[in-house]
């Protein structure tokens, strides 16, 4: 954490007990992500645990959003890591994946059955439809957290519609938009931060 930055402690924020606290978490989260889990890891990290404020969520999933591999699966091993090490990396990989990955086998089993039922497609029609409105009632959520951001609200707004308009509109490859709206953002966060960081040593 960077010194100008308030504590944890300051902020109202908790942490996880202990290494059991970690998995236990991870795996009710796990269990409850039907769809779309960034509702649920959202609500769980920031709004019930309190292990992290909105717009560091916010920050932390936007790096797991560009690394390889599930978006929720990253940000496990990087709040694992963060407080107990790689032992808590590893811990809160598991908790994310052991039960869920069982559960998962036996849906499967049982679905085969009766994959072509009317009343099952039906079904998974309309999960599709609800996880949907979950994810954009989380952006919804975080949106809010933009107008603290460094980079200002009219630059994040701007690349918020320049990636909505992409990625649906001309259905740009995630890749190229994270390097054309993404790598100037970076930049422009970067001088952000070094002029408000030559600010305070000025004073």
């Amino acid at each position: 954490m960077n010194a100008s930055q308030p504590a944890d402690t300051e902020l109202g924020l908790s942490r996880p007990e202990n290494l059991r606290d970690l998995f236990w978490s991870f795996t009710r989260l796990a269990l409850q992500g039907f769809g779309g889990v960034v509702a649920i890891v959202q609500r769980e990290l920031v709004e019930e645990k309190k292990w992290m404020t909105r717009e560091q969520f916010l920050e932390d999933w936007s790096v797991a959003q560009i690394l390889p591999g599930a978006n929720v699966v990253n940000l496990s091993l990087m709040i694992g890591d963060r407080y107990f090490g790689m032992r808590g990396a590893l811990v809160a990989l598991a908790g994310m994946l052991a039960f869920p990955m069982l559960v998962v086998i036996l849906v499967a089993l049982a679905f085969a059955g009766v994959a072509d039922s009317p009343h099952v497609q039906g079904a998974l029609t309309g999960l599709g439809a609800v996880a949907a409105g979950l994810i954009a009632a989380t952006g919804l959520k975080l949106a809010a957290a933009l107008g603290k951001n460094i980079m200002g609200s009219v630059v994040c707004w701007f690349l918020v519609v320049v990636t909505i308009v992409a990625i649906a509109a001309f259905r740009v490859p995630l890749i190229a938009v994270l390097v054309v709206a993404g790598g100037p953002a970076w930049v422009w966060a970067y001088r952000q931060l070094r002029k408000t960081a030559l600010a305070k040593d000025s004073e």
